[in-house]
């Protein structure tokens, strides 16, 4: 049976994913928070404006230089090649390219699937423009969501975290803190989202939202939204949000634990 183009339908996204790699599809499902791309039924990339992308991920943790990022993507773009062309002009390892691949594409996955709603459209044919890096099974990318919905929500459940821009409480201390989840800290800023923070500290955004669901709970973050507007605080007590932007961070904190992670989801594909 062969795809054809759907239009906006009530049937929730993992629904359709799932309809989708049973028949073996290839194209772009577009939802409102991001774009899910198949090949032959497998999930080969995914995309979200709200984390951000391969590009940011490998650029900002110096993996790779923002002029070598821009001309793979001028060289090979339009071929759908964009991964190919950096490993093969030795600018990446195969091995760091699929790692962090697989940390984008799990991190958009999580947003794209987190309240699973709607499908906007489905695009039969349509492929990225970063080419094949590593295929993920519908089922995997969709147990994999699953599984960090449930592990945040244990942490804290309010998932307005995730979206919002964040402020520190005025009593906030960051000097108990782990060294991960000081930095993190140090770039709430009231203006700040989780992805921007990510960004930020050169993070994958799943990660970040961990430490940051953390100090949600710990009573150290809160949402804008809900943070009281400094008039109706005592003149002593300074306004929660700052005005100042998040100090730039000195150093990049290791990603051990969710490299390590990473790495089992990539054994177990390699198992498949």
């Amino acid at each position: 049976m062969t795809p054809t183009r759907a239009s906006r339908t009530d049937e929730p996204a993992s629904a359709l994913l799932g309809t989708l790699a049973a028949q073996g599809a290839s194209g772009a499902l577009s939802t409102e928070s991001g774009v899910v791309y198949l090949a032959s039924g497998h999930v080969v990339h995914v995309e979200s404006a709200v984390t951000p992308d391969l590009g940011d991920l490998l650029t900002h943790s110096g993996a790779l230089a923002a002029d070598g990022w821009w001309a793979a993507i001028d060289q090979a773009g339009r071929r759908c090649r964009v991964g190919r062309q950096l490993v093969d002009s030795g600018q990446l390892a195969a091995g760091a390219l699929e790692l962090c691949h697989l940390g984008a594409l799990f991190d958009a996955a999580y947003f794209v699937l987190a309240h699973d709603g709607p499908v906007l459209r489905f695009r039969p044919g349509v492929a990225h423009w970063l080419g094949a890096v590593r295929s993920v099974p519908v089922d995997a990318l969709l147990r994999e969501s699953r599984r960090r919905r449930e592990l945040l929500h244990r942490i804290w459940p309010e998932p307005c975290v995730d979206l919002a821009p964040l402020a520190r409480a005025p009593d906030a201390d960051p000097s108990d803190l782990p060294a991960r989840r000081s930095l993190t800290l140090a770039q709430v800023d009231g203006v700040r989202t989780a992805a921007q923070i990510a960004t930020a500290l050169a993070c994958r955004t799943f990660h970040t939202l961990v430490e940051l669901r953390r100090l949600a709970a710990a009573g150290m973050v809160v949402p804008v939204a809900t943070t009281p507007a400094p008039a109706s605080l005592p003149a002593s007590v300074p306004a929660p949000a700052s005005a100042e932007p998040g100090p730039a961070p000195h150093a990049v904190v290791s990603d051990e634990p969710d490299t390590a992670l990473l790495r089992r989801l990539l054994h177990a594909l390699e198992a498949l």
